[in-house]
């Protein structure tokens, strides 16, 4: 274990950021490179060898946390790196995008701050990048058998990097012109520098995964002509079917979905615009949805010099405090501040857009709202509530509803979906097509990017099994699973 009195001895201590008015002025991550290291080993020292590890609970990837912490703690990277990619395929992701639900099922934190987790994790993967503990698995034999994935987001990605472990030929297809799915399009650079996905993609040219970019299935390959060209075949398309605002004035010009607004972005920072086609500059913009893609909506706004930012949320402000019916190790919704909160803006609760007004060229100019209240379970009005504020850029962050339909991907397979819109799998993860699986957001619905992982690797071995009648491929959970949650 680590030191045993590490909790009673250090106080919790996080990764420095960079002065607001210096990072809003670029694209790179907010934290001080190289401000953990100091500080690691005393936050890893603070895992208390509590017997029983709930943090087991609260991570889907089933990661060995009480190992690499005391790795960490004595300074071993190499063997800390060993017992962290025993679980998870990515860990630079997860230390960077996951909420750390294992962090609100650390024992410690029933009545202390809990184990800096991702800190950890972060420290020690970024560590073995730069000593060269991070090399290619090749297989040592084929197994002749080839496998399609569609998309390459985090589920994906570990589905194929597990299988080419195993032995099998993994052609990867990704609809955008590059590789990662939402990690590339979706997150911004200041959350995650997209370096870290281009050598973990180069590991896996290494290993032997190939990639497709610029090919969507269903529609620039017939889903039906590529379950035949394969011997199996994962979805990891995602839940890609953003939910809309049906209100008065939604057509007007500049109210976006937050998938059409932040991709944009990113393109400049990969150099393919010298400035975003939309962007927030000089604008009053009003992001639409309290998550994370609101916030990362908020931190793009900045950078691009908006003239004012506000986020929209329809549910009331949660506590700064786990509340009595969220009790440890469950994963509690609390009032977070994230780095493009602490950037500026204003965040505004319990309020409803009623409609969008333009100007006489179609432009959207204010935004109408509404307060509202929860009567008898029921979200209500308040009258004489109603204001407007100026909006002339909206984004829409108000999450997923299921799997593309557009595209043709489920027609032409011939796929059942479940009661959510979600596509159907066993046991397996396999669909009710033979050799058709599905892992991560398609099949799971809107999930966290450590669920995703853990659906890919959980897959790979369904696809491992259903190829070869055997796999010693881990399966860290269920179809059926669920985040630990009230």
């Amino acid at each position: 274990m680590a030191d045993p009195k590490g909790f009673l001895n250090h106080g919790r201590e996080v990764a420095a950021t960079r002065p607001v008015a210096e990072r809003v002025q670029d694209w790179n991550e907010v934290y001080v490179p190289g401000s953990l290291l100091p500080i690691i080993s005393k936050q890893a020292s603070r895992c208390m060898d509590c017997g029983i590890p709930f943090c087991h609970n609260g991570c889907p990837l089933g990661n060995l946390i009480p190992e690499w912490n005391d790795y960490a703690y004595r300074e071993d990277w190499t063997a800390a790196s060993e017992r962290l990619h025993a679980t998870n395929n990515f860990p630079e992701f997860t230390g960077r995008l996951c909420p750390a639900p294992c962090e609100a099922a650390c024992v410690l934190g029933i009545n202390q701050p809990a184990v800096t987790i991702k800190n950890v994790e972060v420290s020690i993967i970024d560590k073995a990048w730069e000593t060269g503990d991070v090399a290619p698995q090749a297989p040592e034999r084929l197994s002749g058998k080839t496998v399609a994935v569609i998309g390459s987001g985090p589920a994906g990605l570990a589905a194929a990097q597990q299988l080419t472990r195993a032995g099998h030929t993994v052609a990867v297809y990704e609809r955008a012109d590059r590789v990662g799915g939402l990690l590339r399009y979706g997150i911004p650079e200041f959350k995650m520098e997209k370096r870290h996905i281009n050598r973990r993609i180069e590991q896996m040219r290494a290993e032997g995964t190939k990639f497709r970019t610029g090919v969507e299935v269903g529609r620039d390959i017939d889903a039906a002509k590529l379950r035949k060209r394969y011997d199996a075949v994962v979805i990891a398309a995602g839940a890609t079917t953003a939910r809309d605002l049906p209100v008065p004035g939604r057509e007007l010009k500049g109210v976006y979905q937050a998938m059409e607004y932040l991709p944009l972005a990113n393109k400049v920072q990969e150099g393919d615009y010298v400035t975003a086609p939309v962007t927030a500059e000089g604008k009053h913009v009003v992001v639409i949805g309290g998550g994370d893609t609101g916030a990362d909506c908020v931190g793009t706004a900045h950078r691009q010099g908006a003239a004012s930012v506000t986020q929209l949320e329809i549910m009331p402000r949660p506590g700064e405090e786990r509340a009595p019916h969220q009790p440890w190790p469950t994963f509690p919704m609390l009032y977070k501040v994230t780095s493009a909160h602490e950037e500026g803006g204003e965040r505004v609760y319990s309020v409803s857009t009623t409609h969008f007004e333009g100007d006489e060229d179609g432009n959207v100019q204010w935004l109408h709202l509404v307060e509202v209240e929860f009567v008898d379970g029921k979200l209500t009005q308040k009258p004489g509530t109603e204001r407007r504020i100026p909006a002339q850029l909206v984004t829409l962050a108000m999450g997923f509803t299921g799997t593309d339909r557009e595209n043709g991907l489920v027609d032409q397979f011939g796929l059942d979906l479940d009661a959510r819109g979600n596509i159907a799998r066993d046991g397996e993860f396999q669909t009710n097509v033979p050799g058709v699986f599905v892992a991560g957001d398609a099949g799971r619905g809107q999930s966290l990017i450590v669920w995703a992982i853990a659906e890919g690797r959980s897959a790979a071995r369904g696809v491992d099994r259903y190829l070869t009648g055997a796999s010693d491929l881990p399966a860290p959970i269920r179809p059926t699973d669920r985040a630990l949650t009230v």
